[in-house]
């Protein structure tokens, strides 16, 4: 188990900007990846920022490299149902990847129905809404239970930048994504959850939902980008205690965020209040901590903390190392 002082040592040693220096160019800055181009080709610097409602709500230590080397875990994992963009991991908090044209719409599956966001599937259960991304929802459900099956919630982004949802049919009509390949998405994103429920469940896990990028390739095949089966990407609880307190009423044992955003939800309004609270100290060590764990329990080996000292300084030397600058 990872030495929680570390982490209460790098609670303000945390990537939250970067700045690499030419030739590399930064071409964007998304919630948590920067994305910068080089010779073709693109590279993902994943940082310990927190975002939920659509907000940055804190920087967590060592969060980026647990992301980063999950992801790269799971694109090994599913490239025999998908091909993916990664090329390299040159630094724990990077990857170097194939250029695509990036789809604009997120692929969300739900095995269970929970959440508190306003495109969550409970958030609107809750509020009576039976018909759900197209999904008719039978009455009486809880909070936290197991669909009979895993359902697809797609989400876009229009110009506001908040997540919105969308059906399969609103997508197809609106030229989002062609049928063809909308048929294709739905087929190879149950079976990467298919996947990702057999191997959390071999570490007695149990991956409750998850969303996955996609974009096309320059030859026009379905390609599988950003991050995968992450605990930023997916909500993942802990299978021998699901039962019981699902039973009693109560929140699953859990790795991700979600403690975070309730407790946000309970201290302000984080989608309308101009400025937020800043996260407590224990609540930011005790994520950070959860990644981590989530992290040796998904890949059974030790984590190995890189030096956080100045990662803006080691990503920069590790990249013109990699690309012989």
């Amino acid at each position: 188990m990872f030495d929680r002082s570390i982490i209460k040592a790098n609670l303000t040693n945390t990537l939250t900007e970067t700045n690499l220096s030419a030739p590399l160019e930064k071409v964007h800055v998304g919630k948590v990846r920067d994305t910068y181009t080089y010779q073709n080709k693109r590279i993902l610097v994943t940082t310990d920022r927190q975002s939920a409602f659509d907000r940055i709500l804190a920087a967590i230590p060592f969060k980026g490299q647990v992301l980063n080397q999950i992801s790269g875990l799971w694109f090994e994992q599913t490239k025999d149902i998908i091909q993916n963009h990664i090329i390299d991991l040159p630094d724990p908090n990077v990857s170097v990847v194939k250029s695509c044209k990036t789809l604009p719409v997120e692929i969300v599956v739900r095995g269970y129905i929970t959440g508190v966001t306003d495109t969550a599937a409970w958030f609107n259960y809750e509020r009576g809404e039976r018909e759900f991304c197209g999904n008719i929802l039978p009455e009486g459900l809880k909070k936290n239970q197991k669909f009979p099956k895993a359902i697809i919630t797609p989400t876009t982004k229009p110009e506001t930048g908040h997540d919105e949802k969308i059906s399969r049919d609103e997508i197809i009509e609106q030229g989002l994504v062609e049928e063809k390949i909308w048929n294709q998405i739905e087929d190879v994103a149950i079976k990467l959850f298919e996947r990702g429920t057999e191997i959390a469940a071999r570490n007695g896990l149990i991956l409750v939902d998850t969303k996955y990028e996609m974009g096309l390739d320059e030859n026009g095949e379905l390609i599988l980008i950003d991050e995968i089966h992450t605990p930023d990407s997916s909500r993942y609880w802990l299978a021998e205690t699901y039962v019981e307190k699902f039973n009693q009423g109560i929140e699953p044992d859990n790795f991700d965020k979600e403690f975070l955003r309730l407790w946000f939800n309970e201290h302000c309004n984080p989608y309308t209040d101009k400025t937020l609270p800043d996260a407590p100290p224990e609540l930011v060590e005790e994520l950070s901590f959860r990644y981590i764990d989530i992290a040796e329990k998904l890949t059974g080996k030790k984590f190995e903390a890189g030096d956080v000292t100045n990662i803006n300084q080691r990503i920069d030397d590790n990249l013109k190392r990699y690309f012989g600058l």
